[in-house]
């Protein structure tokens, strides 16, 4: 028997061509909605970009360190974390909380866990001979340099060093670079650098010029830019 010939000309080929039209059709509305999805989303990261940026922009007016400003907008709990114990800390000491503040930013960016190469340790960056000092002095018993990986500890030995540091050169019109001078290098290099007339009153560019540690200038110069910063903005 004859089978008949397969003609796609008829209904048959006619319901193809309607299918494939409406794929066609389909295809193309899913394709104006994935690109209407994606000018949406384009559109909002080009907004969020603009709003950064916006607010950069006002960092960089209304502060003095708009970089410092921006890491500390965008990570407020790592840059105001220890605030409140820095605080307490400094005003039992009778030191200015900003200072301390600063020290802490410079030696640690704020690392509670942070060893440094010669064994500091700490916010502070307490070396174990100044905190078995601290110890000693404050007949604190069974004192473990790990300890001083605890925020508080390692603020009590640090602030008790730079309040010794700063008594020290109290002589001086600006006592606070010559003692972050021996807080950093100690206190027989910081003597050296008076040009061996440490009770003079001598002037801070002076005491700067005769560093011979390019470190430690760089050190203090640093706290101190970070010290003004926070006076001028009236807070840490």
């Amino acid at each position: 028997m004859d089978r008949p010939i397969n003609d796609d000309t008829g209904v048959r080929g006619l319901c193809h061509e309607k299918d494939w039209l409406n794929l066609i059709a389909q295809a193309s509305r899913s394709t104006r909605f994935d690109a209407e999805v994606i000018r949406f989303f384009f559109k909002l990261i080009l907004c969020v970009l603009l709003a950064v940026a916006a607010g950069f922009a006002y960092l960089a007016l209304q502060s003095s360190d708009p970089i410092y400003t921006f890491y500390e907008w965008m990570s407020p709990a790592r840059f105001h974390q220890y605030d409140p114990l820095i605080r307490a800390v400094a005003l039992q000491h009778h030191l200015d909380p900003m200072l301390v503040k600063a020290v802490v930013w410079r030696e640690s960016r704020f690392d509670a866990r942070k060893h440094g190469t010669a064994g500091e340790r700490g916010l502070m960056q307490v070396s174990e001979r100044a905190a078995s000092e601290w110890a000693r002095e404050e007949k604190i018993d069974n004192f473990r340099a790990d300890q001083l990986f605890d925020p508080k500890t390692n603020l009590e030995a640090g602030t008790w060093y730079l309040r010794r540091a700063l008594e020290h050169w109290e002589h001086q019109t600006d006592p606070v670079p010559f003692a972050l001078a021996e807080y950093n290098a100690g206190a027989r290099r910081a003597q050296r650098w008076t040009g061996g007339n440490e009770v003079a009153d001598i002037p801070v560019k002076k005491f700067l010029r005769n560093i011979d540690f390019p470190g430690t200038r760089n050190y203090i110069e640093s706290i101190m830019e970070r010290y003004k910063f926070y006076q001028r903005r009236g807070r840490m």
